[in-house]
């Protein structure tokens, strides 16, 4: 193989593909890019045997061929060396030059034939969507992904497409984010948390540009940006979250997203790893009062808010109740309470955009 090409693509390509590359591995292949030149492009693909990324740039190929390269290794050299064309010739022999100016590297390679194959998924075109709208969709519920592996499937994000709506459902036991949007398709998969967050770094800048999501019962395939990603889905059953949100409430307030946020955040300033005392939270007509005590100390703080309904005073993890306000995105929020021990919604002010559930914590006194 023998290619010039230019740095900047080759070095945004190799972090992209990287990705999907098993820093450490007894099979040192997987540790590697495979690279293979034909035609006026080159291929890079990253591959773990669980997910794969596949990208390509243009190149000069002076002659065609394929080789696999240590990703870290090429990587770091990549990188530093000076901006303008990069040359890259492999030899019979395995050795690998590569070469920028006055710089040259001399790496070993491993044989392309040991690199293996891409599954042939099978999958046929399930959806469009915006760029803009999966990276929101994405962004705002990643957080909520268990990372407990006794429960797998609740390590992925469900994927939920019904002939009107794509709902993107994460959860872990003690909160749940929903988020939906308007689409035409019928499928429910439950996607790798890992695959949807490298999904969501090489979606391209601009919101409007289409990605395409292709899936069957075994594997998801996403196209955007000249990137392919390809990941094996997770057996297994999703809570059917839909019986967990409560359906009515008997207290609903309205608040001020960035007030509220600040409010707990200058009460966990008492809060440690070691002192996980919840936040006491009392909901009142026109206003909301934040309470916390630890060995560090005692905090009350206050503010005003729309209040309806009975009053209540509800126990909060100060991080999960963070987590919701921060991923709503919101200038308000409307939080929904049927009782001080039932799972609490946090909405939008207006309209249905996304749900996330946050469950109370026990005070030691109830």
């Amino acid at each position: 193989m023998n290619i010039v090409c230019d740095k900047v693509l080759l070095s945004a390509a190799i972090d992209g593909v990287s990705k999907a590359v098993t820093m450490r591995s007894a099979i040192p292949v997987l540790e590697g890019i495979l690279l293979k030149a034909e035609g006026f492009q080159l291929n890079l693909t990253g591959y773990d045997l669980e997910m794969g990324i596949v990208t390509t740039i243009e190149a000069n190929v002076k002659e065609a061929g394929e080789v696999v390269l240590n990703a870290k290794l090429l990587s770091s050299m990549i990188s530093r060396m000076p901006a303008g064309q990069v040359a890259i010739t492999s030899a019979e022999n395995g050795k690998t030059t590569i070469q920028s100016g006055v710089v040259q590297f001399e790496i070993q390679s491993m044989p392309a034939n040991d690199f293996p194959e891409l599954p042939n998924t099978g999958a046929e075109e399930t959806l469009t969507i915006k760029t803009g709208v999966l990276k929101d969709m994405i962004d705002r519920t990643l957080y909520a992904v268990s990372q407990d592996e006794k429960k797998p499937a609740h390590t992925g994000e469900l994927f939920e497409i019904l002939p009107d709506k794509l709902t993107v459902v994460a959860l872990d036991g003690y909160r749940l984010a929903i988020v939906e949007r308007p689409v035409t398709a019928v499928i429910r998969i439950i996607v790798p948390s890992k695959t949807m967050t490298e999904v969501a770094h090489l979606l391209p800048n601009d919101d409007e540009e289409p990605v395409h999501i292709s899936a069957n019962r075994r594997y998801v395939v996403f196209m955007a940006g000249g990137y392919t990603i390809m990941s094996r889905l997770i057996e297994g059953e999703f809570l059917n979250y839909r019986n967990v949100i409560p359906a009515d409430s008997r207290t609903r307030v309205t608040i001020d997203t960035k007030e509220f946020i600040e409010t707990i955040e200058r009460a966990s300033l008492i809060i440690t790893e070691r002192l996980k005392n919840p936040l006491r939270i009392s909901f009142t007509e026109g206003r909301v009062v934040v309470r916390c005590q630890t060995n560090l100390g005692r905090v009350v703080d206050e503010f005003n808010a729309d209040c309806e309904g009975d009053e209540v005073e509800i126990g909060f993890n100060n991080r999960y109740l963070l987590d919701a306000l921060r991923n709503a995105r919101t200038e308000k929020v409307r939080m929904e309470i049927s009782g001080p021990l039932s799972p609490v919604k946090v909405l939008p002010a207006e309209g249905n955009d996304f749900l996330y559930l946050v469950l109370p914590v026990r005070f030691k006194n109830d």
